[in-house]
């Protein structure tokens, strides 16, 4: 079994934190072999961080399969490679999934964002059991207003119950956001990723002094997503801007249609691995859409190896 990572804030961002999707048969069943494939294309582009939650569909992953799905990534991914795996949404399925946790070595694991049905302090008080029965921190995913206020999210960071937040709610523009803006004055913004993947990465690493972002498009270019986030580091934003450019077909695909359902064929058009049916409740795109998605992902895959 592979020993935990020394996990500290610069861990968390040392790499582009990487969200793939899952790979399955026509049966639904974790298909190893693709899944292999898609963490080699990765690992050789330079990424060195796997975080598997609403791309790999874990929302709606079973309770009876997640002990495999886990010792799956786990094994498939190099030496100094960091996994994170998902737990939840439902606070009943996540205090179930941190009994399995405690038997693996993963040093976080990301709580994914119920929506509706929710108040901030009981978020706060449900991540809290989680952790205390999971025995490890966990990586808290704001993507929505509401959820969970910002004094509540500094309390989990100051007393060492998150590792890290993914910040990943969706403005008109990036640079005007007052949540964020709260969040940086009482976290450390170590802890805070960029959760939107490339598009609004540049404005808050550089306005807001996040350090790292996830990408689902980095699936289909790791080269390009790892040296978009060196170019931020080095300052270099015309670089970095020339680079984002790239993705934006992409991602502008995804947002016209769906994420999570357009990476997911794109991965598989692209040539990198075979997806396979995305697990229920969701549903892979008809083929009408297939040929834009093909040519914007393999457009992009091409960028990657130039």
């Amino acid at each position: 079994m592979k020993m935990i990572h020394v996990f500290t804030p610069d861990r968390l961002v040392a790499s582009v934190l990487a969200v793939p999707p899952l790979c399955r048969g026509s049966d639904f069943s974790l298909n190893e072999p693709e899944n292999a494939k898609l963490i080699r294309h990765l690992e050789s582009g330079g990424v060195r961080t796997l975080l598997y939650g609403g791309n790999a569909n874990f929302y709606h992953i079973a309770l009876s399969e997640y002990d495999t799905a886990l010792s799956m990534i786990a094994q498939l991914s190099g030496h100094d490679t960091l996994v994170i795996p998902s737990a939840g949404p439902t606070f009943g399925l996540m205090m179930d999934q941190a009994k399995v946790l405690r038997r693996h070595r993963f040093p976080t694991a990301m709580i994914l964002p119920q929506q509706g049905i929710t108040t901030s302090p009981g978020v706060e008080a449900g991540i809290r059991r989680f952790v205390d029965a999971a025995g490890i921190p966990a990586l808290l995913y704001i993507k929505s207003d509401g959820y969970i206020d910002v004094k509540q999210a500094a309390a989990l960071a100051r007393d060492g119950i998150s590792s890290g937040i993914k910040y990943a709610t969706v403005r008109a523009d990036p640079a005007k956001d007052d949540y964020l803006h709260q969040l940086v004055e009482q976290v450390d913004r170590r802890l805070i990723i960029s959760g939107i993947g490339e598009q609004p990465a540049i404005v808050h690493l550089r306005d807001f002094g996040l350090f790292g972002f996830t990408s689902g498009c980095v699936c289909i270019a790791p080269r390009l997503s790892v040296a978009m986030l060196e170019a931020i580091r080095r300052k270099e934003w015309e670089s970095a801007e020339r680079i984002r450019s790239i993705f934006k077909p992409l991602e502008d695909l995804r947002n016209a249609i769906n994420p999570i359902r357009v990476l997911h064929e794109a991965v598989r058009l692209a040539g990198i691995a075979d997806t396979g049916p995305l697990l229920p409740l969701l549903t892979n795109l008809e083929g009408d859409c297939h040929a834009e998605i093909r040519q914007t992902a393999t457009a992009l895959f091409a960028e990657g190896q130039g």
